[in-house]
């Protein structure tokens, strides 16, 4: 599959660095004048920034027709809050700023320390929960999950999303320490070089 991974801060380095493990070509792509070209010649796009820079992809790609993986936390800057939530999310926020494609909420309760340890905790893998209205992406993105390592878990409906945030910001907000600066390429003890399927853009 060829896929592109929209953000290089933490979460979205250890994604691609997994997706790439998983033989897929993976595209890691900054917010810049690129984005629109690789958005284009790829399926799916997981977008990996976080919630607040969501809005500085407006115009920049055409989304639709793409299968869009949300994995951002709408939290507030110092992650003692949501910004969104009871009745509506993050993602189905995304959905309504990018019409016509096809929004999955997924990975967002995946710690970066996650990745380290190869998506395993005491040996067993790490549960990824997985909502979308549509029930062929949900299993494409189940199997996508699987293939990584993760145990994924079928969440039903995008509007489940506003239980699943929560429980991300809930495990991001009790450590920071995972959490770098945007802009920054790579965190986390991953390999220096990229893959051999991952391109950095």
């Amino acid at each position: 599959m060829r896929i592109a991974v929209i953000g290089r801060e933490s979460v979205g380095s250890g994604l691609t660095w997994a997706l790439g493990q998983a033989g897929h070509e993976v595209y890691a792509i900054g917010r810049n004048e690129y984005l629109s070209a690789a958005v284009s010649q790829v399926e799916p796009v997981v977008l990996a920034t976080p919630y607040g820079a969501v809005a500085d992809l407006a115009g920049k790609a055409d989304f639709a027709g793409k299968t869009l993986i949300a994995v951002s936390n709408p939290v507030t800057e110092d992650f003692s809050g949501l910004q969104l939530g009871h009745k509506t999310s993050a993602a189905e926020e995304i959905r309504s700023q990018r019409s016509g494609a096809t929004v999955v909420k997924a990975f967002n309760t995946i710690f970066v320390q996650h990745y380290e340890t190869g998506l395993k905790v005491n040996g067993q893998p790490v549960h990824t929960f997985v909502a979308a209205n549509d029930e062929a992406t949900r299993e494409t993105v189940k199997s996508l999950a699987a293939e990584i390592g993760l145990e994924p878990v079928d969440a039903d409906p995008l509007a489940n999303a506003r239980f699943l945030e929560p429980i991300g910001a809930s495990i991001f907000g009790s450590d920071t320490s995972s959490v770098t600066a945007p802009g920054s390429h790579r965190a986390g003890n991953f390999p220096d070089t990229p893959n051999p399927t991952e391109h950095l853009i």
